[in-house]
């Protein structure tokens, strides 16, 4: 069967500053030279109507806004957005503007994004109510997570230059296909992580979607996180943290194996374990360096 190719939206390439050098004390009196994580305002234009203001490093904010639309289900299909502009200097108060302009929608989004959830997202995230309807129709693929695969994961992840490692103050998510590390991006919160990982997958055609997907995150295993991953398909989720009790139920109803607590060789595996292969006799072995 032959498909129709999907229309992309044209995007900019605003990617902003992510460290700022300052000084500061340390405690034998010394001055000293630090990085510290950018934050930046970003305001979100629709159709010339303002909808939000993220918060964000500004790494990929054009992602970030794209994910953002799919993840609040606020955008059905990524063809139905003909582009967005990111400036960082068309705001006020310093604020950047992104443009997003659609093919013909016509939508009222102020009446669209009227129910809102404050989640509990570092940089407060939050969900419109049309996001938490039609769970039911989730699809995740029949895959599984070995311990051995796991490991390897959370190796690479070490292995990672990140700003955290020189910056702290920010939270990480990657996404992985089998052992394979698609893309990692850090931002202020990790709900602007994982959007701009929701927003670069959208921009994938249907041959580069992983087979094998694993999402990887250093924030909570949250309601919000557990639905957005399962909302781009992915029913494995890792978290070197621990996971709420919402995360928890959603986690459970909607078949998506979270693994949190996961440092080194120590994990819990808490939902979906007839996902997980365990193979007991690899956390005896010599652990690796700390994270």
């Amino acid at each position: 069967m032959n498909l129709s190719p999907v229309t992309l939206p044209q995007l900019t390439r605003a990617e902003a500053p992510l460290t700022l050098a300052i000084e500061a004390l340390d405690e034998h009196g010394h001055a000293c030279d630090l990085s510290i994580p950018a934050e930046r305002a970003l305001t979100v234009y629709v159709d010339k109507q303002e909808l939000i203001t993220l918060m964000t490093l500004g790494a990929h904010p054009e992602w970030l806004v794209l994910g953002y639309l799919r993840n609040q289900r606020l955008v059905e299909r990524v063809d139905q957005i003909e582009s967005i502009t990111v400036d960082w200097d068309a705001g006020d108060a310093g604020a950047g503007v992104a443009a997003v302009k659609t093919r013909g929608l016509n939508t009222d989004w102020a009446e669209r994004t009227q129910s809102r959830i404050v989640t509990t997202g570092c940089g407060q995230g939050s969900l419109f109510g049309c996001a938490m309807e039609d769970l039911s129709q989730v699809r995740l693929p029949d895959t599984h997570l070995s311990q051995a695969r796991l490991y390897e994961v959370l190796a690479q992840v070490r292995r990672q230059e990140s700003t955290y490692k020189s910056a702290g103050s920010v939270h990480g998510c990657a996404l992985f296909d089998g052992t394979e590390l698609l893309l990692f991006v850090e931002d202020v919160g990790r709900h602007n992580a994982i959007d701009s990982i929701a927003g670069w997958l959208w921009m994938q055609t249907a041959g580069a979607q992983p087979k094998d997907p694993l999402f990887y995150t250093t924030g909570r295993l949250t309601s919000e996180m557990v639905l957005k991953a399962a909302q781009m398909g992915v029913p494995l989720v890792v978290s070197r943290s621990g996971i709420t009790q919402m995360g928890f139920e959603l986690a459970q109803s909607l078949g998506v194996c979270a693994v949190g607590r996961a440092l080194n060789r120590h994990f819990f595996c808490y939902t979906a374990r007839h996902r997980f292969i365990s193979q007991a006799h690899l956390a005896l072995a010599s652990s690796p360096g700390a994270a």
